[in-house]
């Protein structure tokens, strides 16, 4: 294995397949089963999710809504996402706990680090929702966050894409993939990964980022086995 304890990031939009909104329970169950076999290799497997398919914070904001409340209501999406992740994951057979930085002790445990870690050392899979627990922060920077806080050895961001273009691949024809990039590269360039305090965060603290497209089956497994899948981001291109 090339990595021992693993944080994967998955969007809102990822669990929603092809549907406009909401959840597509084929899409759970495909990613839980990919989970499955990693958990079974024995690499700790530690999971953010976003919100984006039920809420967006941002989106709310541009409404009318005040930014933190919209915020809010995001962050609750992210828990629906994570329990019904949990339900997927242990149908799949793979020991799973929700913990969430907003208290909701009827549904899921609070975040506490320790325990977290404690959870992964047993075979777990831990689920974070509830982002960060505070506004103005996006899932992406929870998964930095939680990455460091776990001493994850990678983050894996999972898309709708097979890695890391200039522009948008289903847009333009002659979009260029990048195998690698540096985190300078990313920031100096404003290249469209992750939101820059997350990939700030993880150039601070040394941790590798992998985006891969999430939707071929087992590239979740290969990436943990160290295959050149998407793109990597590091301090050296």
């Amino acid at each position: 294995m090339a990595y021992d304890r693993v944080l994967l990031k998955l969007s809102g939009e990822a669990l929603m397949g092809k549907k406009p909104y909401g959840i597509d329970p084929a899409i759970v169950q495909s990613i839980a089963e990919d989970v499955s076999k990693v958990v079974e290799s024995g690499t700790q497997l530690a999971i953010v999710v976003g919100g984006g398919n039920i809420f967006r914070g941002l989106k709310g904001s541009a409404a009318g809504m005040d930014r933190a409340t919209a915020d809010y209501v995001g962050m609750l999406a992210t828990v629906m996402n994570a329990i019904t992740l949990q339900d997927g994951l242990e149908r799949a057979g793979v020991p799973t706990r929700v913990q969430t930085a907003i208290e909701m002790q009827q549904v899921a445990e609070p975040y506490i680090r320790r325990r977290a870690i404690r959870h992964l050392e047993k075979g777990r899979v831990v689920v974070f929702g509830g982002g960060c627990g505070n506004p103005f922060f996006t899932t992406d920077t929870t998964a930095a966050l939680r990455a460091a806080e776990i001493n994850a050895d990678v983050v894996f961001k999972a898309t709708k894409v097979d890695g890391v273009y200039d522009k948008d691949p289903k847009c333009f024809s002659d979009a260029i993939k990048y195998e690698n990039l540096t985190y300078q590269e990313v920031l100096s360039n404003e290249i469209a990964v992750m939101d820059s305090t997350a990939i700030a965060l993880c150039k601070d603290n040394n941790i590798p980022i992998v985006v891969f497209d999430i939707f071929e089956s087992g590239n979740i497994k290969r990436a943990v086995d160290g295959e050149s899948i998407g793109s990597c981001i590091t301090n050296s291109s």
